[in-house]
């Protein structure tokens, strides 16, 4: 290693006014203590609509170290992360969130094991206390579910909290989709990996995005970009659906040859046609699922567009 090296620190924010300034004072109180490095922040303004932007700002103004992308829209928060990613110079990338949940004193530990020779250094949460009880129970699912039929194991309870080489965050930008799951890039890509145990902190401020709704949604684009088991296992149910059919149809010619005609069973026809076709809406709407995310992919529409830049414009020195 040199003896100066670059950390870039990759904040997307959305709505975040409140806890800007402990953030940045936390922040760079802790990147003062890592005298070998110099250091960027980079805060994407994700379409806040409250004072984030112009906080963000006046931060920049203050600190020639801090770059403030503004997108032109809300585009989510993987989109922020990656235009982030994008632009950052570090010979090492942190992603943060800025709800101070993250606590940025973990850095440094992260850096210390960065310098053993990890490529990724992940920060895994504790406990999930601080959760609601159906978002630690959907979480749980997800993580069981997902590493049982994806191709890449997620660990479970890392999120984008994590020290990556530059060589790790250049293999990410090398992955041309659109609709990008940041958890299951991470694990796919591999490299040489160690875990930092840290404890989840209150909030501070605000409250939490994430609704069940959005969780479910997240989960389902984690299992549907990484996996194609879901529509395997359609093809196995329409396989054992029809082996019964044949088997029941067997039955009922063998006993109308032993012992006649029964009267029609009109409701046991209606719920064979009922469940029959409720299983057909449920395979269709699988496929419909992997269509939209080829639909998506094809249109090669940019991940995110970035309406302004503030902060210095230079590279390091």
């Amino acid at each position: 290693m040199t003896s100066f090296q670059h950390l870039s620190i990759v904040i997307p924010c959305f709505n975040e006014e409140e806890g800007l300034d402990a953030l940045f004072e936390r922040l760079e109180n802790t990147l003062a203590q890592l005298n070998e490095f110099h250091y960027e922040i980079i805060c994407v303004d994700d379409g806040s609509r409250d004072n984030t932007l112009a906080i963000l700002c006046q931060h920049a103004a203050r600190n020639r170290n801090i770059v403030v992308l503004e997108l032109s829209r809300n585009f989510g928060k993987e989109a922020a992360l990656t235009a982030g990613l994008d632009i950052a110079l570090g010979d090492a990338i942190v992603p943060l969130d800025a709800d101070l949940q993250h606590p940025p004193e973990l850095i440094i530990e992260m850096v210390r094991q960065w310098k053993n020779g990890y490529d990724a250094v992940l920060a895994r949460r504790t406990s999930r206390e601080m959760d609601y009880p159906l978002q630690r129970y959907i979480t749980q699912k997800f993580y069981r579910l997902h590493n049982r039929i994806s191709e890449c194991a997620i660990p479970r309870d890392v999120g984008d909290f994590r020290l990556m080489d530059r060589r790790v965050v250049e293999a990410l930008k090398q992955l041309p989709e659109r609709r990008r799951f940041m958890k299951g890039l991470f694990a796919w890509i591999g490299f040489k990996q160690t875990i930092v145990d840290f404890v989840v902190e209150p909030r501070k401020t605000g409250k939490s995005t994430f609704n069940p709704r959005r969780l479910w949604l997240l989960a389902l684009e984690g299992i549907t970009s990484f996996s194609t088991v879901p529509l395997a296992i359609w093809a196995y149910a329409g396989f054992t659906v029809a082996i019964l059919s044949l088997v029941y149809g067997c039955w009922i010619v063998l006993k109308t040859l032993v012992l006649g005609v029964d009267i029609p069973g009109y409701a046991s026809l209606l719920t064979a046609v009922l469940f029959l076709g409720g299983v057909q809406l449920m395979g269709i709407g699988v496929l419909g699922e992997y269509i939209g995310r080829i639909y998506s992919e094809s249109k090669q529409r940019s991940i995110y567009i970035v309406r302004q830049r503030y902060g210095k414009q230079d590279t390091h020195d």
